[in-house]
């Protein structure tokens, strides 16, 4: 079942009255019994009427169905249901993914909704299409302020209007105006991505929700912080564009989940497959006479409260160490490469060098419950990793910052048992101020001791909306440092996660589960304790080429080297060189040998893109320069970008003079795992919700939120017509025996 045969409109059925009379009653009794039974059955009337013109007022105590309420002016009025349809198609080492989210419009009112969700952080957006009835709108990328001027001018004029912006490189909005009185509007987008490899894993991410994020106060800066970040006087204002990330939040113990979503993903991974799991979501997988196999979520639909995560492993090992594609588009060639070194272990008589390792560790109240949980495991299991010969500290943050030792000891017993301590007392509660944990971890008084490995291993879920705040962070302090970002729960901010590691040199594990923790963390240390693949260098021997990334970084274990480049000509061969550990290593690709890809050009600009930020962010390129580079390439290969936008005008105008439009921000789930009262306060006292209601929490409240059934519109309370109907039912029985009794008696 997917979610456009869910939102589906149905024909209710109604109940019926009943007919049967019993003449042997006397009149009074008749009509006793006629009144109860009326007012009884008057409760149950479910009023499902198709014509939202019909609906009126609802009280949040009517609310059995699971439905989500609005406050307005005249009191509360059902809400604007989405529903979320996600269809990938994956071929060889690209993505493409096709998401259309269905908006439907129960209300008497003209509506303009506003929809904040999450994507990949290297997603490539393309394309729009806008559904409306029978006709298909096609949108086209402008610059971000054109298309915003255009939003609102066809707004204005009544007509239905589509705005795709991205808010951060993994969180955009749809906003969708003008959707009439019981219509149902179609907005989808399309995206391609690269596939995610690790060692012999491959994967793909579909992040589903948009945690709360923490807004931080701008950071007052010293005179010794201006030192230290060069004096660039660069703002410290939190990241622009927060206020679009917050959306209302619903509280999981009062409210159904919203945006349902269905999942289908074509798997055509260019090998023959073994095996192919979900580790967040149940599955169902149907193999295909031509190798396709069909991956469908198990339950049909679930509620968008945790990223949904596939992997699929090659039916023969070793996998593949080498992948090279090719696509020719307009004059140009572009190819990507997938080249995964060889496992590097220390020789037999190297001594390793001595390793720093300062953890930090977010208590912060967004990770309350699992979260908390994951991460506090995941750092016991770090410290019994440490070797003797290590150094080591604990810093923990929310609101407010400790570093448990004044500076980095020995991973010796006694050591090692205070930090045990202090991360098993560790409660999740207050703010989320990242940046000055991450300074004190950046801070290193022997910067420039190259005789032993610094590192620093950050767990969080990443819930803040000053990320570029953090970069210029590491940016300005990494030193010899190395950052490695573990990110934890259902939905982290993967963006902040891959670009702190990627500025850090270092490397970013997800741990989604407390089962995940010993596996997830063991393979971090095999990439702390393992030499890396360092000095790498790319030649053309012949084609002409611009190559990203800009600059190649060093390699981890099991971490393959992912090459895109814009040829003038596929001709000659790709020599990568660098060295395993102390040994050189070095292979060549023939291009000639590059298989077919698809969406190649999009995921070479799309990483062009991010190195301009980077190049941004490293003070390696001004404000301007990169702002020139990013539309450019945006315009040149129709992708949204931070300046960019997709925009879809029906030209017809819809919505007829004179008549309100009324915003409407469409809601969240909370996070699965999240505590709603450490992120947002504690509930104010309240009478407990009925059973339908607390029933609605579960996936029963998900099916009737999928199936669009309204609201009971009736003009008394439904308790009450309840219990005054049985009363009086009780009273014309009672009066019936009366009757029997006295006609024996005579």
């Amino acid at each position: 079942m997917t979610i456009c045969d869910s939102f589906e409109t149905a024909s209710q059925p109604r109940w019926r009255r009943p007919a049967r009379a019993l003449l042997s009653f006397a009149l009074h009794a008749i009509l006793a019994v006629v009144i109860g039974g009326a007012a009884l059955l008057l409760s149950f009337e479910p009023g499902w009427s198709n014509d939202s013109r019909d609906q009126t007022q609802t009280r949040p105590e009517d609310a059995h169905s699971g439905a989500l309420l609005l406050k307005t002016q005249n009191g509360t009025m059902e809400a604007i249901r989405l529903g979320i349809d996600v269809d990938i198609t994956v071929s060889g080492p690209s993505i493409r993914a096709r998401i259309t989210q269905i908006f439907r419009n129960p209300t008497a009112d003209w509506v303009e909704a506003t929809y904040v969700y999450p994507l990949p952080p290297d997603s490539a957006v393309d394309a729009l299409r806008m559904v409306v009835g029978d006709r298909v709108v096609i949108g086209e990328i402008k610059p971000r302020q054109q298309a915003r001027l255009i939003y609102e001018q066809a707004r204005q004029n009544g007509q239905k209007v589509a705005l795709t912006e991205q808010q951060r490189p993994n969180i955009f909005t749809n906003d969708v105006a003008n959707i009439g009185p019981g219509e149902t509007v179609l907005v989808q987008i399309e995206y391609q991505e690269p596939v995610q490899q690790s060692g012999h894993e491959f994967s793909l991410r579909v992040p589903m929700v948009v945690g709360p994020r923490y807004h931080p106060a701008p950071l007052a800066q010293t005179v010794a912080d201006r030192r230290e970040d060069g004096g660039s006087g660069r703002s410290s204002e939190p990241m622009p564009g927060g206020e679009r990330l917050t959306s209302p939040v619903l509280d999981p113990l009062r409210d159904a989940p919203v945006n349902p979503t269905a999942i289908t993903v074509r798997l055509k991974a260019g090998f023959a497959t073994g095996e192919i799991i979900s580790r967040t979501h149940a599955v169902k997988i149907e193999s295909r006479d031509d190798g396709t196999r069909i991956i469908r979520l198990a339950d049909g639909v679930v509620p968008a409260d945790r990223d949904f995560e596939l992997t699929w492993k090659p039916a023969a090992t070793p996998a593949p160490s080498v992948g090279l594609f090719r696509e020719h588009v307009g004059d140009a060639d572009y190819v990507l490469a997938f080249i995964t070194p060889p496992s590097v272990m220390p020789a037999a008589n190297t001594k390793p060098l001595p390793r720093e390792v300062v953890f930090v560790i977010d208590n912060s109240g967004s990770m309350a419950g699992t979260s908390i949980a994951q991460a506090k495991a995941s750092l016991l299991y770090a410290l019994d990793r440490l070797q003797p010969g290590d150094r080591f500290n604990v810093i923990r943050f929310d609101d407010t910052m400790d570093q448990l030792f004044s500076s980095s000891v020995p991973a010796d017993t006694e050591h090692l048992a205070q930090a045990r301590s202090f991360v098993g007392a560790l409660q999740a509660n207050g703010g989320t101020e990242m940046v000055p944990a991450m300074r004190a971890a950046l801070t290193d008084p022997n910067r420039g001791d190259a005789n032993q490995l610094r590192q620093v291993v950050f767990l969080t879920d990443g819930g803040i909306s000053n990320e570029q705040q953090l970069f210029e962070t590491i940016a300005a302090m990494r030193g010899r440092s190395r950052v490695f970002m573990v990110g934890i729960g259902s939905a982290p901010n993967t963006f902040l996660m891959t670009r702190a590691a990627e500025l850090g040199r270092g490397a970013f594990s997800h741990i989604g589960s407390v089962e995940e923790v010993e596996q997830r963390m063991h393979e971090l240390f095999a990439k702390l304790e393992n030499p890396a693949v360092t000095g790498l260098s790319v030649q053309f021997s012949e084609a002409k080429a611009e190559l990203t990334p800009a600059v190649i970084p060093d390699l981890y274990r099991d971490q393959p080297l992912v090459l895109a480049a814009r040829l003038d000509r596929l001709a000659g061969s790709i020599l990568i060189k660098g060295f395993a550990g102390d040994r050189p290593w070095q292979t060549t690709l023939a291009l000639a040998e590059a298989k077919e890809g698809e969406g190649l050009s999009k995921l070479w600009a799309r990483r062009k893109i991010e190195d301009a930020e980077i190049a941004r962010t490293l003070r390696e390129a001004t404000p301007e320069q990169t702002d020139a580079t990013i539309l450019a390439l945006a315009l040149q290969h129709q992708l949204v970008t931070r300046l960019t936008s997709l925009i879809a005008v029906d030209k017809t105008p819809d919505r007829p003079a004179g008549e309100t439009l009324k915003p409407s921000d469409l809601p969240l789930n909370l996070p699965a795992g999240w505590d709603f009262e450490k992120v947002f306060g504690e509930r104010r006292r309240q009478p407990t919700p009925p059973l339908e209601r607390r029933a609605a929490a579960g996936a029963s409240g998900l099916l009737l939120a999928a199936n669009m059934i309204t609201l009971p519109r009736t003009a008394t309370d439904a308790e009450l017509s309840m219990l005054t109907g049985s009363v009086l039912l009780a009273l014309s029985l009672g009066l019936l025996l009366f009757n029997r009794r006295e006609a024996k008696a005579r």
